[in-house]
């Protein structure tokens, strides 16, 4: 396992203030501790990828969410930093993303893999099918399933205050320092230009095994990786 640092601080909706590209890496090697229903999981957080809403930086993000701006289904996105967007993937996982960004806009970061630290027991439950504990929460599906948050009950959970919803609490810490062995590159699975090299938003902690494996997202490919364009 690769060495990381194991002071951590809650975090605070002043560090999760900034654009989603420069907040994601300072999430490894943090801890997402969840309650529910009375069992407590706590997960390392190992591989994360940010997005943005519309409006949120200098570059349009066409495999966001929120790129064409608010709806139902991204409202929590753009709500204070901290709360969690938990929304459901494929009709079946829900996934887990901490909100973060500048006042008024729209950002969030995809928790995408972790390695359980407590709670072993009650992951192994609900990750009944996995092959090891690496992969308890080896992926955006099953950590959301590791840690026990689900769609459209835990939606906006607060990650900063801990306040209960739904019978569950959710608290993120973060580490005093960064990590150093951070690795980046395209978000797994997402199509187009958004998948490429152009969109670089993928951050994990380099060598660490409970990292998801990467896969092109559809069409993703054939598309020539060139910068968006900057809008004014």
């Amino acid at each position: 396992m690769t060495d990381v640092p194991t002071a951590l601080v809650p975090a605070t909706r002043a560090a999760l203030a900034g654009l989603p590209v420069d907040v994601a890496p300072r999430l490894l090697g943090g801890v997402l501790r969840t309650t529910v229903d009375g069992e407590t999981v706590a997960v390392r957080l190992t591989e994360v990828e940010a997005y943005h809403g519309q409006g949120t930086g200098d570059l349009p993000d066409p495999g966001s969410h929120a790129r064409m701006g608010r709806t139902a289904r991204n409202a929590t996105m753009w709500g204070e930093p901290g709360h969690l967007y938990v929304y459901l993937s494929h009709g079946i996982h829900s996934c887990v993303n901490v909100v973060c960004g500048p006042d008024g806009t729209a950002g969030g970061i995809l928790l995408r893999a972790g390695e359980v630290i407590e709670g072993t027991d009650a992951a192994a439950r609900r990750r009944a099918s996995a092959r090891s504990p690496r992969d308890f929460a080896r992926g955006p599906g099953r950590f959301g399933s590791a840690v026990g948050l689900r769609h459209p009950v835990h939606d906006g959970i607060d990650a900063v205050t801990g306040a209960e919803q739904a019978g569950a609490v959710a608290r993120l810490e973060l580490p005093r320092h960064p990590v150093e062995a951070i690795a980046s590159g395209p978000r797994v699975g997402v199509a187009g230009i958004a998948g490429t090299e152009a969109f670089p938003w993928r951050f994990w902690i380099a060598g660490d095994p409970t990292v998801s494996p990467f896969r092109w997202g559809r069409g993703a490919t054939e598309v020539k990786a060139t910068r968006p364009t900057v809008l004014k």
